[in-house]
C-alpha cells in the first residue's frame, strides 16, 4: 500500500481547526481583550449594570444598546477610568448617580470597554487600546 499524498500539506492542518474546542482555537486581539474584560465586568461591574447589562432602569443605566456608549466613547472610557457623578442621558432617560473610579489599569479599562462595547446587542468595530486609555485625563 503506498503512502498518502497531500498537494496542500496545510490542508490536512486546517481540517484540524474544525475539531479544536472553542478554548483552543486562535483567538483575535480583540476576543483575548474580551475575555479578559469579561473577568473584569464580572469582577467589578456587573453588581451594579447586571449579567444582562441592561442595569436596574433606576439607579444604574443600561449598557446593553446604549445610545450613550456608541455616542460618547470617550466619556464612556472617562468614566471607567476616573468615574461619573452628574446626570447624563442613556436612551432618553436620566440617570444622576455617582460612579466611582473602580482603580483599574489602563489595560483593564481596555478590556473591559471592549467587552462592554461587544457584547449583549452591542458591536463596536474600532478596538478600544491602552494608549486610547492613557491618553485620557481627569
Amino acid at each position: 500500500m503506498g503512502a498518502l499524498y497531500f498537494s496542500n500539506p496545510t490542508a490536512l492542518n486546517d481540517s484540524k481547526k474544525e475539531y479544536l474546542s472553542i478554548k483552543e482555537q486562535p483567538q483575535t486581539p480583540l476576543q483575548k481583550s474580551m475575555a479578559r474584560g469579561k473577568e473584569v465586568y464580572t469582577d467589578f461591574c456587573i453588581q451594579c449594570h447586571m449579567a444582562t447589562g441592561k442595569g436596574n432602569d433606576t439607579t444604574f443605566p443600561p449598557l446593553d444598546g446604549s445610545d450613550w456608549l456608541k455616542k460618547k466613547r470617550t466619556e464612556s472610557i472617562h468614566t471607567v477610568k476616573y468615574g461619573q457623578k452628574g446626570e447624563i442621558l442613556v436612551n432618553q432617560k436620566k440617570y444622576n448617580g455617582i460612579m466611582p473610579p473602580m482603580g483599574l489599569s489602563d489595560e483593564e479599562i481596555a478590556d473591559v470597554m471592549n467587552y462592554v462595547l461587544n457584547s449583549w446587542s452591542n458591536k463596536t468595530k474600532k478596538m478600544v487600546t491602552t494608549k486610547e486609555v492613557a491618553l485620557l485625563k481627569p
